[in-house]
């Protein structure tokens, strides 16, 4: 049967994800407050609980997992991987995720999700991308002839080099992976690359841009520079823009949350109805 700190701690965080989900739906962002205020409420909920019982363990593994989380959170943004909103929502769930009392079972937990989080993630954007090349095939397959041309060379190349290895596929089964790999990966970036200049940039309104917006393009005022960057615009850059433009472009993301939520609704289902141990057990 399970304890009431790890439904009411579950359910609290669901709820949560949900409301971040429905705000980087409808604003391509996740507020702040919403991450750190999940942080605040799991960590003191964690302590209170803690202190009416005599067992801080339970407040230590929050306090163990945010760590973790941490270092992952901001392995992912700087490495390119999470917008700065989805690595505080991540970081986040490091506070809720460690439902056991046993730091060793709260690592399956954590290896669980992450699991789950990618699996979720690769369908999802997958999924995602086929919609939004359907929607603007017209665009897409422009586009995508260009970059082709413009890249010629490097797919002959790639091609030539993954039909070579596919050959050797012959005296062990091994290479013909590798050589499939290697032939589609070209193609696969293409594709990704024609998504994102088709369906990821957008002509906005600067009365409209909000802190940590990504340029598509610099954008010169005066003297100064301001660049497009990964980090995204701060409040002065866009105070500057909004002096000088009524229009900029932006790259936009696909919603990344719905991921979250997904994966997170997966995890608790596993969790609650007590089938981790067994999946586990499959596996190792």
């Amino acid at each position: 049967m399970l304890n009431f700190e790890v439904i009411f701690l579950g359910v609290f965080a669901l709820i949560w994800i949900i409301f971040a989900t429905v705000q980087d739906l409808k604003k391509r962002e996740v507020s702040n407050w919403l991450n750190f205020s999940l942080i605040i409420f799991a960590l003191g909920f964690r302590f209170f609980y803690s202190l009416f019982n005599g067992n801080f363990n339970f407040f230590y593994q929050g306090l163990i997992g945010f760590g973790i989380f941490f270092i992952l959170g901001n392995l992912f943004y700087y490495g390119r991987i999470f917008a700065g909103g989805d690595a505080k929502l991540m970081i986040a769930l490091g506070v809720v995720l460690p439902l056991e009392y046993s730091f060793f079972n709260n690592l399956e937990l954590f290896s669980l999700f992450l699991f789950l989080f990618f699996f979720v993630g690769a369908f999802y954007g997958l999924f995602v991308s086929i919609i939004l090349t359907i929607k603007n095939f017209r665009k897409f397959k422009k586009e995508f002839k260009k970059k082709f041309k413009e890249n010629r060379l490097y797919f002959l190349i790639s091609s030539l080099l993954g039909i070579f290895i596919i050959l050797f596929g012959f005296f062990e089964t091994f290479f013909i992976f590798i050589g499939i790999f290697i032939f589609i990966i070209p193609y696969l970036y293409l594709f990704a690359k024609s998504i994102d200049e088709i369906c990821m940039i957008k002509n906005l309104d600067t009365k409209k841009l909000t802190e940590g917006d990504w340029l598509y393009k610099n954008v010169r005022i005066g003297k100064n520079l301001i660049k497009a960057n990964w980090e995204g615009l701060t409040k002065k850059q866009i105070k500057e823009i909004q002096r000088k433009y009524n229009k900029v472009q932006i790259r936009q993301g696909i919603p990344f949350v719905p991921v979250f939520l997904i994966s997170f609704i997966i995890f608790l289902g596993l969790y609650y109805f007590g089938m981790i141990e067994k999946l586990f057990g499959l596996w190792f």
